[in-house]
């Protein structure tokens, strides 16, 4: 989602001027930050370039429909993670269900009172930040997952068994991809008030790292005259 303290930002796709309109006024008197689009193909353009926190997504548009934005969108790794709500044309139940098929979020008939709509996108708001948070405490990089909040590493489903300091280690590099850790700063970090390490020592804990990652432990690198960090 948006970073903290900015406001939530909505793609409105919509080929109905009139339509586009109010409600991109209602949903900025609502705090919003809108961006609207009146095709498919521009939709998508969009979700890549301003990366929108939810997309209001009608399904009749000309050009690309709104199928093919929602099943491009969810594709693409750069906006597979965007929610959508459909807008779709009443009591049509098979259009409803092929647009959730093809991982739209949430959806809402037409014609629709805007206070429905927008108890509808900050309900899907809520899933996103709740979302956010699972993913902050779980990192996976091919077969290695670290789960933070568990303190659990494993390899293709094994677990592997660190020590605390070993696992602070490794978390604290992996939230930090391609970012360098001089050892000091690694000191910092992990050290416990009641188990004094030294700067020689965090070579030994991350040779032992490496040892039970296995070929994962090729992820740690060693920057020379500098100290480490996670490659990916």
């Amino acid at each position: 989602m948006s970073e903290l303290n900015e406001k939530p930002k909505v793609l409105f796709v919509e080929d109905d001027l009139s339509l586009q309109r109010s409600i991109s006024y209602i949903l900025e008197q609502e705090g919003f930050d809108v961006i609207c689009s009146g095709t498919g193909e521009e939709a998508v353009e969009l979700a890549r370039k301003k990366s929108p926190d939810l997309i209001l997504l009608d399904l009749i548009l000309p050009g690309m429909d709104g199928f093919g934005v929602c099943e491009f969108l969810k594709k693409d790794p750069q906006t597979e993670k965007i929610f959508i709500i459909m807008l779709t044309g009443k009591g049509l139940v098979d259009e409803i269900v092929k647009g959730l098929e093809l991982y739209a979020d949430d959806y809402i008939t037409k014609p629709f009172e805007p206070k429905i709509l927008l108890a509808r996108i900050h309900a899907v708001l809520r899933r996103k930040m709740k979302s956010l948070h699972r993913e902050q405490n779980f990192l996976k990089f091919t077969d290695l997952t670290i789960d933070l909040r568990g303190y659990v590493v494993r390899i293709a489903g094994e677990k592997i068994e660190l020590t605390k300091t070993e696992f602070d280690i490794i978390a604290l590099l992996a939230k930090n991809p391609n970012q360098v850790f001089t050892r000091a700063r690694i000191l910092d970090q992990v050290r416990d008030d009641n188990y004094p390490i030294t700067e020689r020592v965090v070579d030994y804990q991350v040779t032992s790292i490496r040892k039970k990652l296995g070929k994962a432990g090729d992820y740690i690198k060693t920057v020379r005259g500098v100290g480490y960090k996670f490659e990916i």
